[in-house]
């Protein structure tokens, strides 16, 4: 139980990996509240409204009695070469990846500051770190968020807010099997071939991020801040 007593909000609570989040949070002794679209999270919303992103921090704290502990966890993949996306898919893309944690970030911290202290994880991307073929869309908005991890990390350490950052490659989530249909394909056999590319013989379950998330919000990683944690089973982005 080594998160008793603490509150925590995670996004996009009703994904494959923002699940696993919140079950392992919570087995930590976490009190969590979750955030997503549907109307089955804790705190329904949409992240691309300004002013729900705005409020959410401050709404966890006052349910919750307190805010220790945010997971920007929701995200979008586009996916195709930069001549096949549109206007839309930019906007989703960066409002969602981008300006969601931005926002909860700023709202968040002086909520930490005032409380002693926070830990931030944000879900970046191994494609964020080092970008592979046809998802630019999606490379610049992790990228983004890895920088902003970063910068985060350092400006707001001595407040004690730890703020670092996930960063999978493949993972196992029905948006990851949704992704192979739309392409036509069967997506069991779409993730049989993915996991012979990676060395552990496997792509990541969402438990495997899962676990890393606890890890960085947990006192083990006290020491951790800025860091962008690369979660990929030993497969390199290509």
């Amino acid at each position: 139980m080594r998160l008793a007593g603490q509150k925590a909000l995670v996004t996009g609570s009703e994904g494959g990996i923002g699940r696993a989040i919140v079950a392992r949070l919570r087995q930590d002794g976490a009190e969590v509240l979750g955030t997503d679209m549907s109307e089955a999270s804790d705190l329904p919303g949409d992240l691309t409204d300004p002013s729900f992103c705005d409020a959410l921090p401050g709404l966890a704290e006052e349910r919750l009695g307190g805010l220790d502990i945010l997971v920007n966890n929701a995200g979008v993949i586009p996916r195709g070469r930069i001549t096949e996306t549109s206007d839309a898919d930019y906007r989703l893309a960066m409002t969602v990846n981008v300006e969601a944690p931005f926002r909860l970030c700023r709202a968040a911290i002086p909520i930490m500051e005032a409380a002693g202290g926070g830990a931030i994880v944000n879900t970046s991307s191994c494609w964020g770190v080092h970008p592979g073929p046809d998802h630019p869309l999606y490379i610049m908005s992790k990228a983004a968020v890895a920088s902003l991890t970063q910068c985060l990390g350092r400006d707001h350490a001595r407040q004690g807010i730890r703020v670092n950052a996930v960063c999978p490659n493949e993972v196992n989530t029905p948006m990851i099997r949704t992704g192979f249909e739309i392409r036509g394909l069967d997506p069991d056999k779409g993730i049989e071939s993915l996991n012979d590319s990676v060395p552990l013989g496997r792509i990541a379950e969402p438990e495997d991020i899962a676990d890393v998330v606890a890890f960085l919000v947990s006192d083990d990683a006290r020491y951790m801040c800025g860091a962008l944690l690369e979660v990929n089973g030993g497969k390199p982005v290509g």
